[in-house]
C-alpha cells in the first residue's frame, strides 16, 4: 500500500510524488487520462520555479525545450524587468508545461497510473480510500492537484469560494497556412490586445483571442477553425491563414480559492485549490511552489518526526500567498478591459511602474522570488536542496541526534535551511529551537499524524 496518493499527474502533482519519493515514501499518481497530454498549455517558468526545479536537478531534462530566456516579466502587458533581482536565474524560461511535466515524471520510481479517473473518495482515522479506474486504491493520504474542476473537491463537498467568469476567453495551438513576415518569428512577451501569436516547437503556435464573439458562444460550443480566422484576420489583417487546429479550449476570468487547503487526510495543491485568470504566467509556478511546501511537511507527518501542527502550515503558509495572487491577476484582468476608464488607470499604474522602487517590488512578487512566510526569512539563494529532502545546516555545528533529518555543509553565514529552501535560523543562539520547531523531536513519534484542520 502506497503511503501517499496523488490525483492528478500534472506538473502540481508530479512534483508532490517527487517530493515525497526524494523523502522515501512511496507514492501512487492517479490520472485520468490514458496517455500523457501533447497540449502546450503554461507556457513559463518564473525565476523562482527554475530556482527549485534546478535544485532538485530537473532542470537538465527541460532545458532542452526551452524556447526563450525572457529577460523579464510584465502586469497586464507592462514590462517587468527581472536583469537586476537577486537570482542565478533572472529570467522567465518560456517552455512548454508538457516538457516540465514530462521531465518530473520521468524521475518517479512507481509510474503514473494512466486511465484512473476518481471517482469516490471515502476517508477514516486511518488513510483514504479512492475509486479510479474502476478499481480501489487505499493509502494514508490523498493528494488532490486534479485541477480547477477538481473532481475530488466536488466529491468533498469543499467550500470554493469567489466569484464567476465574468469575461471568456479562447486559447488554442494551431499551425497556420500563410502569415506576415516578420510575424510570430520569436518569443517575445504577449502585447496587449486579443489574438497574440506565440511560436512554439514543430511549426506550431499558441494564440489567445477574447473578442466579443468569444463573449456571445457558450461554454461548451465547440472552438472552430472559422472563429479562430475572424479573430486573428482583425488582429493582424488578411494576411494570416489558419492551418490545422490542434488543441483548443474556452476559459474565464473566474477567481476562486478553497477555504482550507486541508480536509482531514485529503490536501489540495494547484488549480485544485485555486483558480484565476492564467495572466503572467502564474498559475503554473503557483502549483509548483504549493507541491514543494507540502512535499517535506507531508513526509515527515508520515514518517512521524514532524512537530505539532507541522503539516497544517501548509495552508497557514499557502492560502494568503494565493490569495495575493488572485488579487494581483484580477487587478490585471482589470487593466486590460477596453474601457476609457480602464485605460485611465492603467496609464496612472504605468506611471507608477515606471518607479525603479515599485517596479522592483512587483518584480520581486511576479518572480516569486520576493516570497517570505510569517516567521522564516526570504529564500537561500546558494544552497541547492539536499537530494534526499533533508534539511541543510551551513557553517554551524549540528547538535547530536539530527542527521537523519539535517545535512551539514561548510559555508559562510551560519543558516537552517528547510527543505523548500527557506531559512529558518541565520546564527546566534535558536539553533536547536528552529530544529524543534520546523523538524520535530530528534526521533521518530509513533502514531503521529498532525493536528486536524
Amino acid at each position: 500500500m502506497p503511503d501517499v496518493l496523488v490525483a492528478g499527474a500534472g506538473p502540481t502533482g508530479l512534483l508532490t510524488a517527487f517530493e515525497l519519493e526524494r523523502a522515501g515514501l512511496d507514492v501512487l499518481v492517479l490520472e485520468r487520462d490514458a496517455v500523457p497530454t501533447t497540449q502546450s498549455k503554461a507556457l513559463g517558468l518564473q525565476p523562482r520555479s527554475v530556482e527549485l526545479l534546478a535544485d532538485r536537478g530537473l532542470l537538465t531534462a527541460i532545458e532542452p525545450h526551452v524556447q526563450a530566456k525572457l529577460p523579464a516579466g510584465h502586469f497586464s502587458g507592462v514590462p517587468i524587468g527581472y536583469s537586476d533581482l537577486s537570482t542565478r536565474f533572472p529570467y522567465q524560461l518560456g517552455v512548454e508545461q508538457v516538457h516540465v511535466a514530462a521531465a518530473i515524471e520521468a524521475r518517479l520510481r512507481t509510474p503514473v497510473l494512466r486511465g484512473a479517473a476518481v471517482t469516490a473518495v471515502t476517508q477514516d482515522d486511518d488513510g483514504v480510500t479512492v475509486t479510479a479506474g474502476g478499481r480501489e486504491h487505499r493509502a494514508g493520504w490523498l493528494v488532490a492537484a486534479d485541477g480547477g474542476h477538481s473532481t475530488v473537491r466536488t466529491l468533498l463537498g469543499a467550500a470554493f469560494p469567489g466569484r464567476p467568469a465574468r469575461v471568456s476567453l479562447v486559447v488554442a495551438d494551431l499551425t497556420l497556412a500563410a502569415k506576415p513576415a516578420g510575424l510570430a518569428e520569436d518569443w517575445q512577451l504577449p502585447s496587449q490586445g486579443s489574438g497574440y501569436l506565440l511560436p512554439l516547437s514543430g511549426g506550431r503556435y499558441r494564440t489567445v483571442v477574447f473578442g466579443e464573439e468569444q463573449q456571445r458562444l457558450g461554454r461548451d460550443e465547440p472552438v472552430t477553425a472559422g472563429e479562430l480566422q475572424r479573430a486573428l484576420t482583425a488582429a493582424h489583417g488578411p494576411g494570416v491563414v489558419v492551418g490545422e487546429v490542434l488543441w483548443a479550449s474556452r476559459f474565464g476570468d473566474a477567481s476562486r480559492q478553497l477555504e482550507r487547503y486541508r480536509h482531514g487526510r485529503v490536501l489540495f495543491a494547484g488549480d485544485a485549490a485555486h483558480i484565476h485568470l492564467p495572466v503572467g504566467g502564474q498559475g503554473l509556478n503557483l502549483g509548483l511552489q504549493d507541491a514543494a511546501n507540502l512535499g517535506w511537511k507531508l513526509a515527515a507527518t508520515i514518517r512521524g518526526t514532524a512537530p505539532s501542527g507541522l503539516l497544517d502550515t501548509y495552508h497557514g503558509e499557502r492560502h494568503p500567498v494565493a490569495a495575493r495572487v488572485l488579487v494581483s491577476t484580477r487587478a490585471q484582468a482589470v487593466l486590460g478591459v477596453p474601457d476609457p476608464d480602464a485605460a485611465a488607470v492603467r496609464e496612472v499604474v504605468m506611471g507608477l511602474l515606471a518607479v525603479p522602487e515599485a517596479r522592483r517590488a512587483v518584480a520581486m512578487e511576479i518572480s516569486g522570488l520576493g516570497l517570505t512566510y510569517p516567521g522564516v526569512a526570504e529564500r537561500a539563494t546558494d544552497v541547492p536542496a539536499a537530494p534526499d529532502g533533508r534539511a541543510v545546516l551551513v557553517g554551524a555545528a549540528l547538535p547530536p541526534g539530527w542527521a537523519d533529518r539535517v545535512e551539514t555543509r561548510a559555508g559562510a553565514g551560519p543558516r537552517l535551511v528547510r527543505p523548500d529552501g527557506y531559512v529558518v535560523w541565520a546564527g546566534g543562539p535558536g539553533l536547536e529551537e528552529a530544529l524543534l520547531r520546523w523538524l520535530g523531536t530528534g526521533r521518530p513519534v509513533v502514531g503521529a499524524t498532525g493536528s486536524a484542520s
